[in-house]
């Protein structure tokens, strides 16, 4: 069995389909890859499974196991690519990850004695966790010799991050706590430096299962996914309302925001993407054009996030303006999720040099009592100096 890596399931069909152009695999399609059709004879515990694979040495038991162990394995590897800060939409990488921890239990295969008592899980969680280390060891720079030099600077960039010690009491701790010389823990922080130049540091932290995982702990880099991104709008339905874009959309806001919207990472505002980046990426003609464009795409998820109850809009548009007294007059608009299209406007007046201002007519959607939208635009509006009043403006209001 140690030579043979494929083995006849000609009674069985694979329940994802991958006659598919190049590059174009789904996540479901990723994530179904062992799933079989018929399903397999039903058994008290998949370790079953593994006991009759090695007894009968038969490996179409292993494929059995792989159809019930799929689901945990899913989420084993996406939890660590989320902690690790590096999952964007991207089904291959994580098939590479999937077929990588398949590989390490055919390994863990032949040398797995059911008859100790452990069951195969249990015997192979520490081999799990070192394939998605190595898989991420070889994904970021290539320059750690081997697992146990990655984990030692893994370990000691986390101390170093979270201590809050000097460089000389971070390389004695650790030395004192691996029982290893000063000058070996001083190479792997100084490795683990190397390597912070290109990615962030990690530390080693406990998924579910107990095993060690990698967690972005940069100093400089700390986060707030609801706060940062969206001033503390609910995440679960700006993620909902996010893959209601198309493909384009979705990056276009990724790239200009520097964010991932699937694991949360904030990027330094420093490495968003240019509109003129954005521009050759797409093709564009001109750089006003991806401008445009993305514009158009931030105003439609805003109305999805209306449309979804999340947040409301109030939208303001100039009316008068006497710049000799400093007198203004807007109209303004409530729109929330119950709001209509034909819903009549308000009207506010702006006195500037009193700072002051008076809601003429209430517009349809506001609340009588308490006038919300009408009172969040007069405090917008009076921050804003006189000369750089805009023509129209559409505010966003959480309620």
């Amino acid at each position: 069995m140690s030579e043979e890596r494929f083995w006849n399931t000609d009674e069985y069909a694979s329940t994802a389909k991958f006659a598919v152009p190049e590059g174009a695999m789904t996540m479901r399609q990723a994530g179904r890859i062992f799933r079989l059709d018929p399903v397999p004879p039903m058994v008290e515990s998949i370790n079953d499974y593994i006991v009759s694979a090695i007894r009968e040495n038969d490996p179409i038991y292993f494929t059995y196991f792989l159809h019930h162990y799929e689901p945990r394995l899913n989420k084993r590897v996406y939890r660590f690519l989320l902690t690790e800060g590096i999952d964007r939409y991207d089904p291959l990488r994580f098939m590479d990850y999937k077929l990588s921890v398949v590989l390490a239990l055919l390994e863990c295969l032949q040398n797995y004695d059911p008859d100790k008592g452990a069951d195969f899980l249990t015997y192979a969680h520490h081999f799990i966790g070192n394939t998605l280390l190595d898989c991420r060891r070889y994904e970021e720079t290539g320059s750690f010799k081997s697992l146990d030099e990655y984990k030692a600077a893994r370990g000691i960039a986390w101390l170093y991050n979270n201590s809050g010690k000097t460089t000389k009491e971070v390389i004695t701790q650790y030395a004192a706590e691996q029982n290893c010389t000063e000058e070996t823990a001083a190479e792997y922080l100084t490795l683990a430096r190397q390597n912070r130049s290109r990615v962030p540091f990690y530390s080693t932290m406990q998924d579910e299962d107990g095993e060690e995982t990698g967690e972005d702990v940069t100093r400089d880099d700390s986060w707030n996914y609801a706060e940062i991104l969206w001033n503390g709008i609910r995440a679960d339905a700006v993620q909902a309302a996010f893959h209601k874009l198309n493909y384009q959309e979705q990056d276009f806001l990724e790239m200009r925001n520097a964010i991932c919207m699937r694991c949360g990472r904030v990027d330094s505002w420093a490495e968003r993407a240019s509109f003129e980046k954005m521009a050759t990426d797409y093709e564009y003609s001109t750089t006003s054009g991806a401008e445009k464009f993305y514009k158009k795409t931030v105003e439609k998820l805003t109305r999805l996030l209306v449309d979804a109850g999340v947040l409301s809009l109030v939208e303001l548009k100039l009316t008068e303006k006497n710049k000799k007294i400093a007198l203004t007059a807007y109209e303004y608009k409530a729109v929330h999720r119950y709001s209509n299209e034909d819903d009549e406007w308000g009207k506010i007046q702006f006195d500037f040099p009193s700072e002051s201002a008076e809601i003429v007519n209430l517009a349809d959607g506001d609340f009588c009592k308490t006038k919300v939208f009408a009172k969040a635009a007069i405090r917008h509006i009076l921050k804003i100096p006189f000369g750089e009043l805009p023509k129209k403006l559409t505010m966003v209001l959480e309620l």
